[in-house]
């Protein structure tokens, strides 16, 4: 897998560098700057982009917008942001466009290498992630929201989960119900939220997201 990094922090970008070598992805470019990462994403159109929300000059959105506009010019390019706090504006300006192909993690999570390598694979595959965090914050931000106030406990943490991106299987794997039990509790909550069900994880997930307002 090809992979541009764009962080500031030194000890940081070498971290990232040396751990997805170590797994035998390519780091084709790490930048330290928001200027920086836009032609390197054009010039390389990489796998996937490891990018942090906030780069000089301003530590602002610097990353998030050059992260958006590659998406624009290379559709569909996988981009993972990571960023220190909870920010929910950022999650919802990634993803806007509904391509799919899209993470975000705090940072917190890179210390967790198998989850931090299981995300960068499947943000390269096409897929949604979304850290527990986020989802959680926004969850209890519309916890009395209609719908969501006829689902059960047990859809609300099925719904996160499928949030999160996770697969039936694994999320049966997480509370302990069969895949079959999953996939009825699935269909009951897109029933509740008015989505009509579907088999491709990643509109599922997107669908999701999109009605939780993010």
């Amino acid at each position: 897998m090809r992979v541009v990094i764009a962080e500031d922090l030194a000890l940081l970008r070498d971290g990232l560098t040396r751990l997805l070598t170590a797994f035998d992805h390519e780091v084709v470019a790490a930048v330290d700057n928001g200027p920086a990462l836009l032609p390197a994403l054009l010039e390389h159109k990489p796998d996937i982009a490891i990018v942090d929300v906030r780069l000089p000059p301003t530590f602002t959105d610097e990353g998030l917008r050059a992260a958006v506009a590659a998406r624009a010019r290379i559709p569909g390019l996988p981009v993972l942001v990571l960023s220190q706090y909870v920010e929910q504006l950022y999650a919802r300006e990634l993803l806007s466009d509904r391509a799919g192909g899209v993470g975000y993690l705090l940072k917190d999570r890179v210390a967790h290498v198998e989850q931090f390598l299981d995300a960068v694979q499947r943000v390269a595959d096409g897929g949604s992630v979304m850290d527990p965090d986020v989802v959680a914050q926004l969850l209890a931000r519309r916890a009395s929201d209609q719908p969501l106030k006829g689902l059960t406990p047990r859809e609300h943490e099925v719904l996160g989960l499928m949030a999160e991106g996770r697969s039936n299987a694994a999320i049966a794997a997480r509370i302990f119900i069969t895949e079959k039990a999953v996939s009825k509790h699935i269909n009951s909550i897109l029933a509740k939220l008015g989505l009509p069900p579907s088999e491709d994880d990643n509109r599922r997930v997107m669908a999701v997201l999109a009605y939780l307002r993010i």
